[in-house]
């Protein structure tokens, strides 16, 4: 894609479409000169995926990386990291660093085991495919710059007693976060509202695990959206489990969109986050709430609108 071309045919439809929200395009002296169109950065660290700007970017993740970087975003996160070639793996990890923007999370488990009933159930098969997954996690980290992985236990096994599926994930936890723990690195264990069959689900149950586990490579990822679904009371249980968090994520409720598409108000929300001294990621989990360009542009106006708060 020629990015050159682009932003000559499109600074000025896309910085009209922005400041009718209120954004103003600021010109920042440490800006690489070859992004002359560069919004200044978000109060908050907001990481978009892969295929968010497609439309914009075309389909190469580098170029939409460049594109969202001209919009005021400092992050992404892939959480099919994992399954990509590790030399694009690196090419990613690359062009993060020369933007000087960082990289979220990706999903630690290669093949998707955590959608079955895995780490509850104390077996070693499970057991060694986490630890396998966290070995081959270091070196996919070293390469595109990650620092967290996501990591969800799986499903009830309800042939044992809850409690003992607890038990039982802590002690995998505990192995895996002895081999993330040298390279400084850090899984963020997830809780979902996807079905009612998944293990791990409200806030309170993820603070206990990450507090038996006791290793900074242990963390909560606090999906909004999930949490919305399953328990709501956003701020108080933010509060509750802070010291805990290890990465936030976002996503209206319902429809799982951006914000101002649902019943969140994610001002209030981003504001208390940044008035807590949130210097972390908060990964854009959702999908664009229309289709195309200006889906696109509607997103970007979004972010800029709910991170208003100043």
């Amino acid at each position: 894609m020629k990015r050159r071309s682009f932003l000559q045919q499109t600074a000025l439809a896309g910085a009209s479409l922005l400041t009718a929200s209120g954004v103003h395009a600021a010109a920042t002296p440490h800006y690489p000169e070859h992004l002359p169109v560069a919004e200044k950065p978000f109060n908050l660290n907001y990481a978009f995926h892969d295929g968010m700007f497609k439309n914009h970017g075309g389909n190469d993740i580098i170029d939409q990386i460049k594109f969202g970087y001209d919009h005021g975003f400092r992050s992404i996160e892939d959480n099919g990291m994992m399954k990509r070639a590790a030399e694009q793996q690196k090419k990613i990890g690359d062009t993060l660093q020369k933007l000087g923007m960082s990289m979220g999370v990706f999903v630690i488990t290669s093949d998707n085991w955590h959608w079955n009933t895995t780490l509850t159930t104390g077996k070693q098969e499970w057991i060694d495919k986490m630890l396998n997954d966290c070995k081959t996690a270091v070196e996919v980290a070293k390469r595109c710059g990650a620092r967290w992985m996501t990591v969800v236990p799986g499903n009830f096994d309800r042939s044992l007693p809850f409690d003992y599926q607890t038990a039982n994930v802590i002690t995998a936890l505990r192995k895996a976060s002895a081999i993330l723990e040298p390279h400084g690195l850090v899984m963020v264990l997830e809780m979902l509202s996807d079905n009612p069959d998944l293990f791990l689900r409200h806030s309170a149950q993820a603070y206990m695990i990450c507090k038996a586990v006791n290793s900074p490579s242990c963390k909560m990822l606090f999906d909004m959206y999930h949490m919305q679904r399953n328990e709501g009371d956003i701020i108080n249980n933010l509060n509750k489990s802070w010291d805990e968090i290890g990465y936030l994520q976002i996503g209206d409720n319902p429809g799982r969109k951006e914000p101002g598409t649902g019943e969140m108000n994610y001002r209030n929300i981003f504001k208390h986050i940044h008035s807590k001294g949130f210097k972390g990621i908060l990964g854009m989990e959702h999908g664009n709430f229309q289709q195309g360009k200006e889906g696109e542009l509607a997103l970007i106006r979004a972010y800029r609108e709910a991170d208003s708060f100043l």
